[in-house]
């Protein structure tokens, strides 16, 4: 699947503007153009927690209406357009149905706080609607629905930004920048943690939904056929079909840092392998909460990252990301070097660079109002190489293998650093966590081979993995093939 280049599609995308058709349902809209004193009209899909953040901000935002709060839960969709009206003075309207938005020619721009299952889809609705897009993390559920909405991305020219805020973080940038600019040496690996506690989700039977819910709308694209209690409202991204578990859950902001430092001539990892469990709780949920996954790119650089997500006494909170440089140096989260065999390190001032303003929901604002897809500082082109490293991931675990729970678990071939860093993690789940050895059990993801160019498995377990490319949707609510979005 070949693409032009970040570079070339942006300098396409700046002197077309947003003034292209977009085709929706069988007819046809196109992008509203603003005027210095129009407010951007936006739709809010999605109002949970997430959801009533992305509302807080942008209806505060004086630059911005807020149209429309749309949620298939009828209570928090009528609580929020009842909240958003009273809070800004102007009438919010409530919908269950994100394609009653689109279809008001005088809306701008949806964001979207859905479960992650629904991210993808209502990208590529906005783009064939001329609407630009801020889409939180992972801004997909697969590989394929990734590379189909940055098809439509790149088709209808609109603003995408992906929630991953540390992109708007100029410190950040300036970090990733010098890092990859070759200030500490080449680096080696870029490691990720999302290491925060959560407890278990119990088990809840299968039932009929609340009335209050419409179940169809909620489940949209994923083939579920029965409703139970742990999907609604929160605990669905422990589920494969609608989540991705934490590691592309609160993983995905330090996944995309990961990446982010890896050499920007790299586009896809060649390999990748993962293992892990869901320990202790004995609940409903199907993702892992301890793994550790690997990625491989061409030039050899990796990706590390660790979920620990069991609580115990003394657990250490981590969530953050680290840079290991060949040269036996490291570098932390907070950009202090640490030369190889150092145990004190230096802190590091970081020339500055060049980010649109605003935080995320500001820089999306600023994006859309100016017509400029590349002003966006984590354009659909970003999200989608920073989902797939987790996504690689996540196959392998899921077409992984049991095998005793004990420090031999992991065989990582030449990779030696791997096993250190596996040790550890192992180490916390045996004597905090209290996992017996050799009495529970490891799922020890096989080594995937991946083309990047084709974004298709190969060789050893390639039947295997590639089934789970793209999930099958639902009628009503499927993914276009990326050539005909």
């Amino acid at each position: 699947m070949n693409h032009p280049t970040r570079r070339c599609f942006l300098k396409t995308a700046a002197a077309a503007g947003l003034a292209t058709s977009f085709t929706i349902a069988g007819t046809k809209a196109s992008a509203r153009v603003l005027g210095a004193n129009e407010r951007l009209r936006m739709a809010v899909c999605g109002m949970g927690g997430r959801g009533q953040s992305h509302a807080g901000s942008f209806s505060g935002m004086k630059d911005v209406e807020l149209a429309y709060v749309v949620d298939p839960d009828l209570a928090h969709q009528q609580r929020a357009a009842e909240g958003y009206s009273n809070k800004t003075g102007y009438t919010v309207k409530g919908l269950s149905d994100v394609r009653e938005a689109l279809a008001d020619k005088n809306l701008d721009a949806i964001s979207v706080a859905t479960p992650n299952h629904w991210h993808s889809l209502m990208v590529i609705w906005a783009a064939q609607a001329g609407k630009s897009c801020y889409v939180e993390k992972p801004a997909s559920h697969d590989i394929y629905e990734g590379r189909v909405a940055l098809e439509a991305w790149k088709k209808y020219g609109v603003v995408v930004q992906h929630g991953t805020q540390q992109r708007s973080d100029a410190r950040r940038a300036a970090q990733i920048k010098a890092i990859r600019d070759g200030k500490f040496g080449k680096l080696k690996i870029s490691y990720g943690y999302c290491c925060k506690p959560r407890n278990g989700i119990g088990v809840k039977e299968p039932s009929d939904p609340p009335a209050n819910l419409d179940w169809d709308l909620w489940r949209g694209p994923a083939k579920i056929d029965q409703y139970h209690g742990n999907y609604v409202h929160y605990n669905w991204h422990w589920f494969w079909k609608t989540g991705n578990g934490d590691l592309n859950n609160q993983g995905t902001h330090q996944l995309d840092v990961a990446q982010w430092a890896i050499d920007e001539d790299q586009t896809h990892p060649v390999r990748a392998m993962a293992l892990g469990g869901r320990f202790k709780w004995d609940d409903q949920g199907e993702t892992p909460n301890t793994m550790f996954g690997i990625a491989e790119y061409p030039n050899g650089q990796s990706v590390f990252f660790n979920v620990r997500n069991v609580n115990y006494s003394g657990y250490q909170r981590q969530v953050k990301n680290e840079f290991y440089f060949e040269d036996g140096g490291w570098m932390d989260d907070n950009g202090t070097y640490y030369k190889k065999g150092n145990t004190k390190g230096e802190k590091v001032d970081f020339p500055a660079v060049e980010i649109t303003a605003g935080g995320c929901f500001g820089a999306f604002v600023a994006a859309c109002r100016a017509g400029k897809p590349e002003m966006s500082n984590a354009d659909m082109d970003i999200a989608h190489h920073s989902c797939v490293v987790g996504h690689l991931m996540n196959n392998s675990y899921r077409i992984g293998k049991e095998v005793p729970f004990n420090a031999q678990a992991g065989q990582f071939g030449d990779v030696k650093e791997a096993s250190e860093h596996f040790l550890k993690l192992h180490e916390i789940t045996r004597d905090g966590c209290g996992v017996p050895e050799d009495k529970d059990h490891y799922t020890v993801g096989p080594w995937l081979t991946f083309d990047p160019k084709a974004e298709r498995f190969t060789g050893e377990h390639a039947d295997e993995a590639n089934k789970l490319v793209h999930d099958p949707n639902r009628e009503g609510f499927q993914i276009p093939d990326a050539d005909k979005v």
